[in-house]
């Protein structure tokens, strides 16, 4: 799996695809353990958590060191490890949690790297280290670039390094992830790129008193249609507005309704390329069932921040968008607010988009990757994975954190609105990237497609019919 870098230029075509809203990825030998060292990590990084946002943010934090270089130090081995957590979007917990790590072991130094500008910047950082013959240990990847990153970048397997450095935990990816999460680190060939970290996913934010107001049940709707017909009674009932779904740029939240509605965004075709696929008749439905919403005023069309804001403010009663944002709406919220699962459509399998990143193997020599991956290790301990969550409010990807006594028990019981998005961890599905150069394009057609749509310039089947073949165009000369 060791791959070549290609140019830079191919790299700012994919970097445009950087995630925006999913906010929004062997060392038996040297005594790893699956809580090695973790066992304080909560309690240290109770003292820094923030905001719990994770929402995505550009600000330089003054807490970067470097490796200068050395694989060695004092006898330990010395490893980079980069990520794109600004200080106050996780960044205290990521200085923490490598301190807590330091200090539990005698052989290895961590040395932390932010970078800016997400996980474009961390890529076209990663690109200029690789074009000097260097690269960092350990790196945080977007799920948008995926591929790319797989396609052009040496890395080692997760369960290469189990295999050759902690033979012992042979099953650990196994035993400790849902399928269906490990799937989101696979890419295009089949191969396990990495373990994903920072996950999120949507789910619907509910004002309980205009609920109750509006004479509805406090506990909110199960299905979109349902939503539907929850927007139109508030309306009608108290004369706020119903429903508002985030719109970013990005198609994040409505992939989650189409893909529910029994649609796919992209699949495989005989002659095994990729095609869009989501103008079929349910994912048209769904798809005017917001337009309609919006036309008949009972959901917003408006940007992203102000429609958090609209429903913070009391003046719509259900919001759709990420679990990222549950902390500045629980603070800001003078209400009675909840999270619930995200809508069904009718009776089909739920389906929710990852957001987030990954983490990947990108150490170089024996001694790198032994020591990349028993920090690796380290990260994914029920500990350190309960500080991330409490820290920035991703989903913990390991199944085994919710429940545990040492993990999220206390704080997801103090923490409601968190259990929603972890409850529905078995609906989480990739999100959709586009594939070669067509990328940025296609995804450009979607945004203008759905303004379209929710701006009435345009039917659902209008709009997503000649969308749909336009960005199949692009894929056919792929």
């Amino acid at each position: 799996m060791r791959r070549s870098v290609i140019s830079l230029m191919a790299l700012a075509m994919a970097a445009s695809m950087a995630v925006l809203s999913g906010c929004g990825a062997a060392a038996a030998g040297s005594g790893a353990q699956d809580n090695t060292g973790a066992s304080n990590a909560q309690t240290s990084v109770a003292a820094v958590n923030q905001t719990g946002s994770g929402a995505e943010a550009n600000t330089e934090t003054n807490t970067e060191t470097k490796a200068e270089g050395n694989s060695s130090s004092g006898g330990k081995t010395v490893i980079e490890y980069w990520h794109c957590n600004a200080e106050t979007q996780g960044g205290l917990v990521v200085d923490e949690l490598v301190k807590q790590f330091n200090e539990s072991n005698d052989h290895i130094q961590v040395v932390a790297k932010y970078n800016p500008d997400m996980y474009k910047g961390l890529m076209q950082n990663l690109q200029a280290e690789a074009a000097a013959g260097n690269s960092p240990a350990l790196v945080q990847i977007g799920w948008a670039f995926l591929d790319y990153f797989s396609n052009n970048f040496s890395y080692v397997s997760p369960q290469e390094a189990i295999d050759k450095f902690d033979k012992e935990d042979a099953g650990f990816l196994q035993d400790k992830f849902l399928p269906n999460v490990l799937e989101l680190a696979v890419n295009s060939e089949g191969s396990q790129v990495g373990i994903p970290y920072s996950l999120s996913n949507p789910v619907l934010y509910i004002n309980k008193d205009i609920l109750r107001e509006a004479g509805l049940p406090e506990d909110g709707p199960t299905t979109w249609q349902e939503v539907s017909e929850f927007a139109k009674t508030v309306k009608e009932k108290t004369g706020k507005y119903g429903f508002y779904m985030q719109e970013p740029a990005d198609f994040w939240a409505q992939q989650g309704l189409i893909e529910s509605s029994g649609a796919k965004m992209l699949t495989t075709n005989a002659e095994g390329k990729k095609e869009a696929a989501f103008a079929t008749e349910d994912g048209i439905e769904a798809m005017q069932l917001m337009a309609d919403m919006v036309k008949d005023q009972t959901a917003l069309h408006i940007s992203w921040e102000e429609g958090c804001q609209s429903f913070i403010d009391g003046n719509c009663a259900m919001l759709y968008t990420t679990i990222a944002r549950r902390a500045s709406v629980q603070k800001g919220a003078q209400f009675d607010v909840a999270t619930v699962k995200s809508p069904l459509w009718n009776d089909k399998e739920r389906m929710v988009p990852a957001g987030g990143c990954f983490l990947a193997i990108t150490a170089q020599g024996d001694d790198q990757v032994k020591a990349a991956w028993e920090f690796e290790k380290f990260l994914y301990s029920v500990e350190s994975m309960a500080a991330w969550t409490e820290g920035t409010g991703y989903v913990p990807p390991r199944k085994d954190v919710a429940g545990a006594e040492n993990g999220l028990k206390t704080f997801l019981a103090e923490n409601k609105m968190m259990n929603a998005a972890i409850e529905q961890m078995d609906g989480v599905v990739p999100w959709t990237a586009f594939p070669g150069d067509a990328g940025l394009q296609a995804e450009q057609m979607l945004l203008d497609m759905r303004d379209q749509i929710l701006g009435g310039q345009v039917t659902a089947e209008q709009g997503m019919k000649a969308t749909q073949d336009a960005i199949n165009q692009l894929l056919a000369v792929q």
